[in-house]
C-alpha cells in the first residue's frame, strides 16, 4: 500500500493488519485492554512534542495517536459495536451541537453566554449518556457522589492526589504525616506477603495501595508526587548516563558490565552530585 493523505487508506491498512491468517500476528492478538497503555503513551508523546516545540515530532506523534483511534475503532467494528465512521459522526455531532452560536441560530454572543450554553448542552448530553449506559446494563458511575468531580482520565498519581484532597475536605484524612509512615510500612509488609505467596494480582493490588500511601505523605509534606517522581526520573537518567559514559571510557559496555560494577559507578555518580551540591 502507498502512503496517502486520505484517512481511508489508514483504515484500510488497519483492516489488513487485523485480517486473520494474512494479517500481522502481533496486531491480531491485541484487544482494547492490551492497546490502552499504548494509547496513553502516544497521548503523552504528543504532549512532550508540544512542550519541546518540535513540530516535526508533533506531526509524527499525532499520526501515532490517530493510529490508536483507528485501532480501537477497528476492534470495535469487528465486535459489531461501532466503526471509525461512527466515531467521526459522534464527535462532529457533539461539536456542532455544542456550538449552536456557530452552526445554528443562537443568542450566545459573549464568552460568558457561550460557557453557560456549553454547560447546559453538556448536562443534557450527560443525561442522555446515563440513559444509554443504563440500557446497556452499566450501573457503576464514578462521576456520581462526593468524589465524582475528580476526573478518571487524569494520570494515576494526579488522580490519587486529587481524590485524597477531596476526601480531606470532609475530614477523611490524617492530621499529621507520621501515621502515614506507619501505613506505608503496613503496605510494604502486605506487598512482601503477596510476593511470597506468588499471587500476581494480589501483588499488583498491594503495590497500588503502597503507591497511594506514598502519594498521601507527599501531599502532607507539600511535595507534589508527580513533580517529585519527575525529579527522581531526571536523577536516574543522569546517574545512569554517568554509568554508561564511564563504562565507555574504560572500554566496557552496559551489556557486559556486572551489577556490582554498575553499582560502583552509580555510587560514584551520587558522590559527584553531593560534591557539586556542597560546593554550590
Amino acid at each position: 500500500m502507498q502512503a496517502s493523505k486520505d484517512i481511508s487508506r489508514l483504515i484500510e491498512i488497519m483492516a489488513a493488519l487485523r485480517t486473520p491468517v494474512t494479517g500481522c500476528p502481533w496486531d491480531l492478538e491485541q484487544d482494547f485492554a492490551s492497546i490502552k497503555p499504548y494509547t496513553i503513551e502516544e497521548a503523552y508523546e504528543v504532549a512532550d512534542a508540544i512542550e519541546r516545540n518540535d513540530m516535526d515530532d508533533l506531526c509524527e506523534e499525532l499520526g501515532d495517536l490517530l493510529l490508536q483511534v483507528v485501532f480501537h475503532a477497528r476492534m470495535a467494528e469487528e465486535a459489531g459495536e461501532f466503526s471509525f465512521g461512527d466515531v467521526v459522526e459522534a464527535i462532529t455531532k457533539k461539536m456542532t451541537r455544542r456550538h449552536p452560536h456557530v452552526f445554528a441560530r443562537s443568542d450566545a454572543d459573549t464568552p460568558g453566554a457561550v460557557k453557560l450554553q456549553w454547560d447546559a448542552i453538556k448536562a443534557e448530553e450527560k443525561r442522555e449518556r446515563a440513559e444509554r449506559r443504563a440500557a446497556r446494563g452499566i450501573t457503576e458511575d464514578f462521576k456520581k457522589g462526593f468524589l465524582g468531580g475528580v476526573d478518571r482520565h487524569l494520570p494515576a498519581l494526579t488522580e490519587a492526589l486529587k481524590l485524597q484532597e477531596r476526601a480531606a475536605k470532609v475530614g477523611f484524612d490524617w492530621s499529621t504525616p507520621e501515621p502515614i509512615l506507619d501505613k506505608i510500612e503496613e503496605e510494604v509488609a502486605e506487598l512482601r506477603e503477596a510476593l511470597a505467596a506468588g499471587e500476581p494480582d494480589k501483588v499488583a493490588d498491594e503495590l497500588g495501595d503502597l503507591i497511594f500511601a506514598l502519594v498521601n505523605i507527599g501531599r502532607h509534606v507539600k511535595a507534589d508526587p508527580e513533580m517529585a517522581l519527575r525529579g527522581t526520573n531526571t536523577k536516574f537518567r543522569r546517574r545512569f548516563s554517568h554509568i554508561e559514559t564511564e563504562l565507555e571510557a574504560s572500554g566496557e559496555t552496559l551489556e557486559a558490565a556486572t551489577l556490582e560494577r554498575m553499582e560502583e559507578l552509580w555510587q560514584s555518580a551520587k558522590a559527584i552530585e553531593r560534591a557539586v551540591a556542597h560546593k554550590g
